[in-house]
């Protein structure tokens, strides 16, 4: 069994040492030669505005304030109003009062509501297809191959370079 397994080696490596290579150049006449193009897509940036209205708040600093002079005259009045032990409870009573008055009056006095013109943008894209020519295309036929070769303009005939090893 070793020894057919030896001499298959032997035969195959002697017979690769003295392979021979051959090159040579050769012509075929191109078949057919067509145009090439490809469909390129270009997106263009564009952007659409317009001026849309938007509320404004007051911020709340005028109800701050009236709730402010609403307490403090509040806690005056309740603090008048009161004797004794029951003078510090007219107090905190008139100022919590007196705040939720001058807050309620200050809002009703804020409530038209205004409106600021603010500018607002969006990004579009504008896509245009277009056919952009690419080369021809040269066909050729050798010995039951077809041969395809590119180029900038049309051939009458394909170079091709052809190697043997045996």
């Amino acid at each position: 069994m070793k020894k057919p397994l030896i001499l298959l080696c032997s035969i195959v490596l002697s017979a690769s040492l003295f392979g021979e290579t051959i090159s040579f150049s050769d012509s075929v006449r191109v078949i057919k030669s067509s145009p090439e193009y490809r469909t390129v897509t270009t997106r263009t940036p564009y952007q659409e505005c317009w001026d849309e209205q938007v509320p404004v708040s007051s911020g709340g600093g005028s109800d701050n304030i009236g709730a402010l002079i609403g307490g403090v005259a509040g806690g005056i009045l309740g603090h008048q109003v009161g004797g004794g032990s029951g003078k510090t409870a007219a107090t905190v009573g008139g100022a919590i009062i007196g705040t939720l008055v001058g807050k309620n009056l200050s809002q009703n006095q804020n409530s038209g509501t205004t409106y600021k013109s603010q500018r607002k943008c969006v990004t579009k894209y504008d896509e245009r297809a277009s056919e952009k020519f690419v080369g021809y295309k040269n066909i050729a036929n050798y010995k039951g191959r077809t041969i395809i070769k590119y180029s900038n303009r049309p051939l009458r005939e394909i170079r091709l370079s052809i190697t043997a090893t045996y």
